[in-house]
């Protein structure tokens, strides 16, 4: 595993597939929020979350953006606008690939706000480790691992997490499970 769930950077700079990840367990958002997590997002990530037309809408997609209103309404996603002059960080925009602007903006908001990225994409996993460092580059189930890891997360929580995040068609539950038994292997180690 090429996380380190004994490590996790509190202030992050947080993409949309990440957004509905942790939004799709409320005990997962708790502990999160309540061990210090703050999240915020660039106004391209909020447009993709909430205003880009999707080809087929489901039932989750609506409760996930209701969550996130929700959260942004008390303070705890802060969205912040990010300038042209930002975007044209040549060595993102060469690297590009197929991310979106969301996942573009909120790396190079990342870097300049001397922040850690927040993602749960591949190709923006990869790019990040390469324009903002391994370091600031980090996943839901590094999350999710650290929180285990700092005896915020047991057994009972765990199930009950996976559980809500399946119900949202979340596709981590293999990630968080491997997430979870690398912090108790890490526990034990201390």
């Amino acid at each position: 595993m090429r996380i380190d769930v004994t490590k996790f950077i509190i202030y992050n700079v947080i993409d949309t597939c990440s957004i509905w990840n942790i939004l799709s367990s409320s005990v997962f958002v708790e502990r999160a929020e309540n061990n210090g997590c703050q999240f915020c997002c660039t106004k391209f990530v909020i447009y993709e979350s909430l205003y880009k037309p999707r080809k087929k809408k489901k039932d989750n997609d609506i409760q996930l953006q209701q969550k996130l209103v929700t959260k942004m309404s008390e303070g705890k996603f802060i969205e912040y606008q990010i300038s042209i002059e930002d975007l044209q960080d040549v060595e993102v925009l060469a690297n590009r690939k197929n991310l979106s602007k969301g996942e573009i903006s909120s790396m190079v908001f990342a870097k300049k706000t001397r922040q850690a990225f927040l993602t749960d994409d591949q190709g923006a996993r990869k790019l990040s480790e390469n324009y903002i460092g391994l370091e600031n580059t980090q996943t839901t189930p590094q999350l999710f691992g650290w929180l285990a890891f700092i005896g915020c997360i047991s057994e009972a929580d765990k199930e009950l997490i996976i559980d809500q995040h399946n119900k949202m068609d979340g596709l981590l539950e293999k990630h968080l499970n491997i997430a979870y038994l690398s912090a108790l292997e890490k526990r034990l180690m201390v």
